[in-house]
């Protein structure tokens, strides 16, 4: 479901909406204006999403919380929605981790790999998935097929043999979407995320029909500091042309985001030049050399989670390059070192990212389009409606181009062409999680010695985050086209001249 606007989606941007406007408005007592969010978002006395109006309010109240950056109020005792909110009401107040949460008044207890027979069943004398079963799990009732749960082995036979396609296969989608396997169930069947195996992606969270699975947001403290007038430098991520305004230009949502109150924007594309040509260097000096066995990317925060975590025999791999979000942010604050660094993205696990002590200094707030979407409605900002400010120039075809699965290992590969002629360069990509670990094992194994390896979580790479507006495919289109209008197509040797470390 990312990409598409959906009631969920909706319900999520009016309570950053409302939050932002607090944020930005009131300068009393805010525990009160809190308190109510979900009372404007559920107004009246009838439900128009849940079946009761109580349970809509419940988890909007959760919602609340979680969009304050605080965790969610535990089940056995009253806690208010704002408490906690003392603490939460400053610009340096980050995440209370776990990122990733599981609202348990939200979540549907679906059922996890189940096979059942649906009413299309035809009961048909061949009864052909009788059969085909192993375990005998399959009867007829009242002229119907039938699988008893107690037998079934979920091979799957069944289904795939059956004309009518009469069975189906039931699957939690948040624990399908999840490449990692970290869904779990708790003690009452509701879905629960093992913060040991999360990266962050956030797939989980778009892929859950009843949106019961949120990330935590700064919203509230990123619009307070505007609010007190702190100079704030936003870097805006290569994937967010379109996601405004099909037809919106970078001048347009450069102005946009001068009107929001932050003092100057810039690419984050920079930091992907920077990173394209340093990794393209490192691949040359250590990987074409065979000193190291491969390269991994690391602009991907839960691609190079994945291997750190799952694959630690790798960790030399993983490119220790800055990732373009902490390039910029470094940039940005090697000529202005007061100003406070805002990196706006597609990402969710770039908010995991910047909690790391090795990046807290560089980057103070992480936002997502979606968030930001709705602190310009809080504004009533509308980015396709203003008056054009300077284009965002930046940056290179070849670092704009991140933005999209195969992106970067594209850049790095110019760059070695360009810059080491004579080295020949090994090209992988996987995306989604899944694959990663599938390349991961590969390389692991052996198969991809001499390869630079580029891994993204989300399947279609930056684009296709969970925190993107734009439906995929055109959000593809309109990366494209920018890659293709930019005038310099690959970035120049001396960008890793200036000392970021």
């Amino acid at each position: 479901m990312r990409g598409i606007q959906t009631p969920i989606s909706e319900i999520r941007r009016k309570i950053f909406t409302e939050i932002a406007k607090i944020a930005f408005e009131n300068d009393g007592n805010i525990n009160d204006a809190i308190e109510a969010i979900p009372y404007a978002v559920s107004p009246g006395d009838e439900a128009t999403y849940r079946e009761s109006i109580y349970r809509e309010r419940a988890i909007a109240s959760e919602r609340v919380r979680l969009a304050m950056g605080m965790s969610l109020r535990p089940q056995d005792r009253p806690v208010h929605v704002t408490a906690g909110l003392e603490e939460s009401n400053i610009a340096e107040h980050y995440y209370e981790p776990p990122l990733m949460q599981v609202i348990p008044s939200a979540c549907n207890k679906c059922e996890e790999n189940i096979y059942r027979v649906s009413n299309m069943c035809k009961g048909c004398v061949a009864h052909p998935c009788m059969e085909v079963c192993p375990k005998n799990a399959i009867s007829r009732v009242n002229g119907k097929a039938f699988i008893d749960e107690s037998k079934c082995i979920k091979c799957g036979k069944c289904k795939a043999i059956c004309p009518y396609d009469a069975i189906s296969k039931l699957l939690r989608p948040c624990s399908e979407a999840c490449g990692v396997k970290a869904i779990e169930s708790d003690e009452q069947g509701r879905a629960k995320i093992n913060i040991d195996k999360c990266v962050s992606c956030g797939m989980c969270m778009v892929s859950c029909p009843f949106g019961a699975i949120a990330d935590k947001s700064q919203i509230f403290q990123l619009a307070r500091s505007i609010k007190e007038g702190d100079k704030i430098i936003a870097e805006v991520a290569p994937a967010y042309v379109g996601q405004f305004g099909e037809k919106t230009t970078s001048g347009q949502v450069k102005a946009a985001l001068l009107a929001l109150g932050f003092a100057e924007v810039r690419e984050v594309a920079l930091g992907a030049d920077i990173g394209a040509v340093a990794e393209a260097k490192h691949y040359a000096e250590h990987v074409a050399t065979g000193e190291l066995p491969f390269l991994l990317t690391s602009c991907c925060p839960s691609w190079s989670m994945l291997a750190k975590t799952q694959f630690p025999e790798m960790i030399e791999s993983v490119s220790r390059e800055l990732t373009p979000m902490v390039a910029t942010a470094r940039s940005i604050k090697h000529h202005d070192p007061e100003a406070k660094v805002v990196f706006i993205g597609p990402c969710a696990a770039k908010k995991l990212e910047a909690t790391r002590r090795s990046v807290r200094s560089d980057v103070d707030f992480v936002i997502t389009f979606e968030e930001l979407a709705a602190m310009f409605d809080a504004k009533n900002i509308v980015p396709a409606e203003m008056e054009t400010a300077e284009e965002l120039h930046d940056a290179t075809a070849a670092g704009r181009g991140y933005a999209v699965a195969g992106g970067v290992a594209e850049a790095i590969e110019k760059c070695v062409n360009k810059y080491y002629p004579d080295v020949e360069v090994k090209i992988q990509h996987a995306e989604g999680l899944a694959d990663c670990k599938k390349m991961l094992t590969l390389a692991k194994l052996g198969k991809l010695n001499g390869c630079m390896i580029e891994g993204m979580g989300c399947p279609g790479g930056c684009v296709a985050g969970a925190g993107t507006i734009l439906p995929i495919a055109k959000a593809k289109q309109q990366v494209a086209k920018v890659k293709n209008d930019s005038e310099e197509k690959v970035p120049d040797k001396s960008v890793i001249d200036v000392d970021l470390s």
